[in-house]
């Protein structure tokens, strides 16, 4: 057995608890809110800030894995880094790397990197370059000058479209652009390097996904691959991709950002909890509630497993780090198939480890402190990911 570690120049595993549209390039984003600051450097009041983070090596043994999945890996990490790029357009707008070039300290670029942005995520995005506004509360996926008001008596096809970026015209008025035709140049490659890893794939269900989520990339349309992402149930590499999360859109929630996740299933693990997904119909049946907030049953085809992050990209890799996801959103898909919960386990542990513990050992006796167990803190992220506003009980 060997290991291989892979660490996302991306992810610094970070362990704390609109302009015009184009479609040339990822990086032809020009227009940006701080363009006439020649330098940025860092606030005085956010000095404090620079070491809320923590890098950590995040490793997976990839000893198991055929030759065609091994090269299947790099496009998918290829296809990965584009949907970092693009959110980069989505977050902040401008061309990242003019942006972090204008910072001369490292260690302030650093932040800013993890950061998407001169915005603090973890410190309700206040700004910490000198001299840069507020955050727009709809990021870029509005126009700077567009006031809430107007958007809400504005009438346009698509207008609260999970996939679209909204813009003027020539007239100055509002319109919808999706996200296909928005970012179309970049979402191709990204399907080319899906349909590509897909020749790659041993397993034909995660193969059919691949392609069909290559097909929602430039269609904009996402529940046949999100039905075909359910269906998976023995592929040992997993990828999320695509717009997923719309909390990136704190001005209305509407819109959803690019992300992508790289993972490797860990089939022992796995086991361990795949008992705890076929209880979900039962539970949903004996909720202390009256019969007509439970009329919606769980799809039996729910499922639980454990898995290492190999990459973060996007969203997800912003700021803070994921170490569990429910998906899909799509109710419909939940209704009919359930949803799939992955236990993010490398990613949790070096959470435990670099935040649980310090703390534990600061607040507890030490006669206590050995009842702090990784074990017991993956069962209690498992199970709020599996709490009832999760998936059961969806109408109370």
């Amino acid at each position: 057995m060997w290991k291989k570690s892979i660490i996302s120049t991306l992810c610094f595993a970070a362990l704390t608890a609109g302009c015009a549209p184009s479609s040339n390039s990822v990086s032809d984003a020009t227009v940006t809110p701080i363009a006439n600051i020649s330098k940025l450097s860092l606030a005085t009041d956010a000095k404090d800030r620079l070491n809320i983070y923590q890098s950590v090596p995040l490793s997976a043994d990839l000893s198991s894995l055929s030759a065609n999945q091994k090269q299947m890996l790099s496009l998918l990490i290829d296809a990965s880094e584009i949907m970092d790029q693009l959110f980069w357009q989505q977050a902040y707008g401008a061309n990242k790397e003019q942006f972090l070039a204008r910072i001369a300290n490292d260690e302030v670029r650093g932040f800013a990197d993890v950061n998407y942005g001169p915005w603090d995520r973890l410190n309700g995005d206040k700004p910490f370059l000198n001299g840069v506004a507020e955050k727009p509360l709809g990021a870029q996926f509005y126009p700077d000058d567009m006031s809430k008001a107007e958007f809400e008596k504005a009438q346009f096809a698509d207008k609260t479209s999970l996939y679209s970026m909204v813009v003027r015209d020539e007239n100055g008025t509002l319109k919808a652009i999706p996200y296909a035709q928005y970012f179309a140049d970049p979402l191709q490659e990204t399907a080319k390097l899906l349909d590509d890893a897909a020749e790659l794939a041993d397993d034909p269900a995660f193969a059919n996904y691949l392609r069909l989520r290559a097909k929602a990339l430039l269609s904009n349309d996402y529940q046949p691959s999100d039905f075909a992402w359910m269906d998976m149930k023995s592929n040992p590499i997993e990828l999320v991709i695509g717009p997923i999360e719309t909390y990136e859109d704190q001005l209305f929630g509407y819109r959803a950002a690019f992300e992508a996740y790289v993972l490797l299933k860990d089939l022992s693990w796995s086991e361990r909890l795949s008992k705890y997904a076929a209880y979900l119909p039962e539970l949903q049946t004996n909720l202390p509630v009256a019969a007509a907030y439970k009329k919606e049953m769980p799809g039996a085809n729910a499922d639980l497993n454990a898995y290492d992050v190999i990459y973060y990209a996007g969203h997800s890799n912003a700021g803070s780090k994921t170490i569990a996801i429910n998906l899909p959103n799509d109710e419909q898909v939940q209704l009919e198939k359930g949803t799939r919960r992955l236990q993010l386990k490398n990613a949790m542990r070096a959470k435990f480890e670099n935040i649980l513990v310090p703390i534990a050992d600061m607040l507890m006796v030490p006669e206590q402190r050995n009842n702090i167990t990784f074990d017991a803190f993956f069962a209690n992220t498992m199970f709020q990911n599996v709490r009832l506003t999760q998936q059961l009980g969806n109408n109370c």
